[in-house]
């Protein structure tokens, strides 16, 4: 698989040279990458390539839904909006998702991954902040805070451009006049606090806070000119006056002071509930101040007036409920506990699905529990909890697709293999693999599933029962394709120790048997597709290689590299997921070094071609795509590299995955007409 961009890479050339004749009397184009020639044979078929002329694609794609949540490493990440949404974020899209009438909805302005949430009081308007990022050329892109209103997804304000460094890290809107104002803290050394007017998106006030980190902001509901902030070894109390910052810091005195205050909330008292890795409530009471030390006009100080032991090992989150009641999450026990407005014990449960990250309060008392294992649970104590999203909580490679239903499975890092139904959104089912899985690939009858994994073994799995029908070891080194051929006679399985391995498939895929082993490559193997008739393989590598194989009859046990690829310019494949190639070359960029294009798909219909690329992109491209700097339908979303795509059975949708970020998109395909497609129809761009 390929890495995301290392700043400073060495870019390798990328050129097109004129079409010229070979010794073999047929035509053939060249491309360089890293200054190695690719020679491809135009297929007979390409009498007027060179009056070919490349367009953009009739279809176009629009994103239909988002399987995950990013829960894994951010706050403030889950509310409830007036309309019955859910709000959250993965990627760089902020997901409205109605768990009832199982809807969705995205608000896609971002540019970078979205790394906090603000609901305003109305419960209308929100604000999401975003990460610094860098587009593909390495220039910065700078961080902001959209504030847009939820009911038509429209930007209301874009604020400080320019004003944050590294991202934002925390927001919160006044509550006390109605939220006309917000308080942003970003990710720079210095955590700068800086205070702006919602309406004119002008900044107010602003301050460094401190060099340590900073998890938690919020205004005084009864009084804007109080700040609350929380993080690493402190609680400051700030007071805002005019074009002033000033800050008091909250002494622990006889009680210990912990590493991390992680979260706090206003209880009804309008004293303050902090939430520390100590697993420790503290509560700090309201204290009237001495103008005789601290001046005339003095506002209120706080002091710990209680300690409740509350949990084993930290406290991520706590709740103030509409009828009084505290809750607290877990971290290390996993505990989400219900307090009586004076702290005392109410009830309690166990969380199955990871520590509690953050918790909601929804309508007619219902919970929403977020957990640091990228999963969404909504109920109450008395009658439980139910999963309507649960996401991947590392790197994403493998993805699958069913042959003939909405179906698909996805594999990375955290070795599960999850099966997704794309036509109700849901996760069907998820099981735990013995070690990392890099690629995927269903049996054309549908039945069974095989699963590459990192150390060179592979698995076959019941796509009904769940069961691992057979386990097999080919080399001892990463498995990057497994691939069936179209009449699921063959397996094949590319390795990165350079091999393919073929093997026979039979006693209704529960039984295979090694036929033979395909060298030629001096490099891992990346991608590979079987012809229609299911006879032979065409391959890349990972030093920029095509070669064709021979899968003859399974008694020769062999396969046979061959060596003269002019021959195999009019051969028709079953699948085109190879990167390179006549049919794709063109959708190289200029400047390439080899590894910007992580995964390509020609559709089932051979009209259009998905790449997804290192730069958080997804393109359509149209079919075939065999000339220079072919046009493209660009789409974003993801906030990582994109690491493979695929097309469902009838093309209905496209299904990408982002690496590091853990999404899954779901994209409608849709029909259009040349004289109507336009990229600003599905928000694309070109």
């Amino acid at each position: 698989p390929s890495s995301p961009k290392l700043s400073g890479q060495l870019q390798g050339d990328f050129q097109h040279p004129p079409i010229s004749r070979n010794s073999l009397e047929g035509l053939s184009t060249k491309m360089f990458l890293r200054g190695r020639p690719i020679t491809m044979y135009i297929p007979s078929a390409f009498s007027n390539y060179e009056e070919m002329r490349m367009e953009l694609p009739v279809e176009k794609l629009q994103l239909d839904w988002v399987y995950g949540y990013r829960g894994r490493d951010c706050r403030s990440n889950l509310y409830v909006l007036t309309s019955g949404e859910l709000v959250y974020f993965i990627a760089c899209v902020v997901v409205l998702y109605h768990v009832q009438r199982r809807t969705q909805r995205h608000y896609l302005r971002h540019t970078d991954c979205v790394r906090c949430l603000a609901v305003h009081p109305d419960r209308v308007r929100v604000a999401s902040g975003q990460m610094a990022g860098v587009d593909k050329d390495g220039k910065p892109l700078q961080p902001s805070v959209h504030i847009w209103d939820s009911s038509t997804l429209l930007t209301l304000q874009q604020i400080g451009l320019g004003s944050f460094e590294r991202g934002v890290g925390s927001l919160a809107f006044s509550t006390a006049d109605d939220g006309a104002y917000l308080c942003v803290i970003d990710e720079s050394n210095e955590h700068m606090l800086s205070v702006w007017d919602c309406a004119r998106g002008v900044k107010q006030v602003e301050i460094k806070s401190t060099n340590e980190s900073v998890l938690t902001v919020e205004f005084n509901p009864q009084d804007s000119s109080n700040i609350i902030t929380t993080g690493k070894s402190h609680v400051y109390f700030w007071t805002w006056s005019g074009n002033s910052l000033t800050k008091k810091q909250g002494i622990f005195g006889k009680y210990k002071k912990p590493k991390f205050i992680q979260c706090f909330v206003f209880d009804t008292n309008r004293d303050v509930l902090t939430g520390d890795s100590e697993g420790n409530i503290l509560t700090w009471a309201r204290v009237a101040a001495d103008t005789r030390t601290l001046g005339k006009g003095a506002k209120e100080t706080y002091q710990i007036s209680k300690q409740t032991r509350a949990h084993e090992g930290s406290i991520f989150s706590l709740c103030l409920c509409r009828d009084g009641t505290v809750l607290s999450g877990g971290g290390k026990d996993r505990r989400l506990v219900q307090w009586s407005p004076n702290l005392t014990l109410v009830q309690e449960i166990l969380e199955q699905f990871g520590a509690v990250r953050t918790i909601a309060e929804g309508d007619d008392g219902e919970l929403l529990v977020g957990t640091t294992r990228n999963a969404l649970l909504r109920g109450t104590f008395a009658e439980g909890f139910r999963l309507p999203l649960q996401g991947h909580t590392d790197e994403l490679w493998g993805l699958g697709t069913h042959p003939s239903r909405d179906l698909f499975v996805t594999c990375g890092y955290d070795r599960q293999l999850c099966m997704w139904d794309g036509g109700e959104h849901t996760l069907a089912w998820s099981v735990t693999l013995e070690e990392t899985g890099l690629c995927a690939d269903f049996h054309p009858s549908g039945r069974v599933v095989t699963v590459g994994l990192s150390t060179g073994r592979w698995v076959v799995v019941d796509t009904e029962t769940l069961q691992v029908l057979s386990g097999y070891t080919d080399g001892n080194e990463q498995l990057s394709v497994v691939r069936y051929s179209p009449n699921g006679e063959f397996l094949a399985i590319g390795s990165h120790d350079n091999f393919i391995y073929i093997y026979s498939v039979e006693e209704s895929e529960h039984k295979y048997t090694r036929f033979g082993r395909c060298v030629g490559h001096s490099s891992f193997i990346t991608h590979l597709d079987w012809s229609k008739d299911g006879k032979f393989i065409m391959s890349n590598s990972g030093d920029y290689e095509i070669l064709y194989g021979w899968v003859p009859h399974a008694t020769l046990l062999s396969c046979k590299l061959l060596r003269n690829r002019f021959e195999n310019r009019d051969r028709e494949w079953a699948s085109y997921t190879c990167v390179l190639g006549f049919h794709v070359f063109g959708v190289w960029p200029d400047g390439s070094d080899g590894t910007d294009i992580n995964s390509l798909c020609r559709s089932h219909h051979e009209r259009v071609v998905a790449v997804a690329d290192d730069f958080c992109k997804v393109h359509l491209f149209q079919y075939p795509c065999a000339k220079p700097k072919a046009p493209s339908l660009v789409y974003g979303g993801h906030g990582s590299h994109v690491t493979n795509v695929r097309f469902t059975h009838d093309d209905g949708y496209l299904i990408s995955m982002g690496g590091k970020d853990t999404s899954i998109f779901q994209w409608r395909v849709l029909a259009g007409s040349r004289s109507t497609s336009s990229p600003q129809d599905a928000g694309a761009s070109t």
